[in-house]
């Protein structure tokens, strides 16, 4: 019961700032929510860079080939962060949220679950960096066979990024074609 009065006295006290102001404020909350996604990226490219020294280390006569491989593969494992990058981008500078009608709590908490969303953006990039790992090792220890393993690296990496996609577009609907505003 408490906690219940707490929560209701915090929403009364949220509601007492100017509408718009409260909107801005989540959105700030949900771009920096939405860079957190930032750290699959940064696992997966990680751990492709050290397979690519790894792979380098192995056979050297394979070093051109397998740091080919691991900065395409790294290249891709980065697109969950740059999807998420956009999401804060347009939170920040071209926020549909703002002059939406509906009301302020909703608003806001669609700011904040936009950015929330683009955290599913750290398993496709850990994903696709293990990949990018694999196929650069692998290179390094066949580069005979390098554009079979950059196919089906790059294969596997497509697959990996489908749960990133999908957190975008629950982030976009959540801006520009919110259904809960039509609930209320």
């Amino acid at each position: 019961m408490e906690n219940t009065n707490f929560i209701m006295q915090f929403l009364e006290w949220l509601m007492s700032f100017d509408r718009k102001a409260v909107i801005l404020a989540a959105s700030a909350i949900g771009a920096g929510l939405a860079m957190i996604a930032g750290i699959g990226p940064g696992v997966g490219q990680g751990y492709a860079a050290g397979k690519g020294a790894e792979a380098v280390s192995y056979n050297p006569k394979s070093g051109r080939q397998a740091t080919t491989v691991m900065l395409l593969g790294a290249a891709v494992a980065e697109t969950s962060g740059i999807l998420s990058l956009v999401i804060a981008l347009i939170l920040l500078f071209a926020n549909p949220l703002v002059n939406l009608s509906g009301a302020a709590i909703v608003v806001s908490a669609s700011a904040i679950g936009a950015g929330l969303s683009m955290i599913a953006g750290i398993g496709p990039g850990i994903g696709q960096g293990y990949a990018a790992g694999k196929g650069t090792e692998m290179v390094g220890k066949r580069p005979r066979l390098q554009s079979s393993i950059i196919r089906t690296m790059f294969l596997g990496q497509a697959v990996a990024q489908t749960t990133g996609i999908y957190a975008m577009i629950i982030a976009l609907v959540l801006m520009f074609a919110n259904p809960l505003i039509r609930l209320l």
